[in-house]
């Protein structure tokens, strides 16, 4: 139930930012992180608050809307991303989010076009052109496992940060997780970007995307649960973590 790409919807970038280099990799372990101290314990210690990293107006609305999502991921998804785990070969996960993968292409290029990044734009559509016809419409990579062309990873919430528009405030949409004010303005360009969206009927077009964020989910749900369950506190951490990502790779 991760989000569109918030583009990479937003979920995805938390995700990211958890999941090693191999983002497809089966048997993810986290190491339990032991925390000394809670948040009070530091203020004590340094009598200082610690730094927000985003406006948060909307705290208990995006609370309210974390504890939705988490219910639906723990007991919808999760179930069944394991069954989907169970019955399908990794083989073919793996060659169904190449496909999504290689679907995503324009929203890469033109948002490395509208950075200035041309580098990334040529490597887009040099992927896109191999993977499309030698990976057999995208379900191999051979762009990158022969020619260590990787993905640019870039999207239109990215642009807009190098563009200098700020975070502003912190929203977690329902279904969609995750998102900021500026990332939430993008979300219109990545379904006009994603060939997807012009799937006809609508309902066709929307399973198709639960379908893909199902398959997703079977590789990277167990390493949420073990974020969540090393957190004090999974919404704020969350939070922090996905504003940290975000601002990373607008910089980058």
């Amino acid at each position: 139930m991760a989000a569109p790409e918030q583009e990479k919807t937003a979920t995805d970038t938390v995700e990211e930012a958890l999941i090693s280099e191999d983002a497809f990799a089966e048997d993810d372990e986290f190491l339990d992180d032991d925390d000394f101290f809670d948040d009070e314990g530091l203020i004590d210690e340094f009598g200082d608050t610690p730094e927000e990293l985003v406006w948060d107006p909307l705290a208990p609305f995006n609370r309210a809307m974390f504890t939705l999502n988490d219910t639906l991921l723990i007991w919808v998804v999760k179930p069944v991303a394991s069954g989907y785990r169970t019955v399908t070969p990794t083989i073919v996960r793996r060659g169904v989010a190449n496909f999504f993968n290689n679907l995503k292409a324009p929203v890469r290029l033109i948002s490395s076009l509208l950075q200035g990044k041309l580098k990334g734009a040529g490597s887009e559509v040099g992927r896109f052109v191999i993977n499309t016809t030698v990976g057999v419409l995208g379900f191999g990579d051979p762009a990158g496992s022969w020619f260590h062309m990787e993905p640019s990873d870039e999207d239109l919430g990215q642009v807009l940060g190098a563009w200098g528009v700020g975070n502003g405030m912190y929203i977690v949409w329902p279904i969609l997780g995750p998102s900021t004010l500026r990332d939430s303005a993008s979300i219109p360009g990545y379904f006009y970007l994603n060939p997807v969206g012009y799937v006809e009927p609508t309902k066709l077009s929307l399973a198709i995307t639960a379908y893909e964020q199902l398959n997703e989910a079977s590789f990277s749900m167990d390493d949420y649960i073990a974020l969540k369950a090393s957190a004090l506190d999974p919404y704020s951490f969350i939070r922090d973590l996905y504003i940290q990502s975000r601002e990373k790779m607008v910089q980058e």
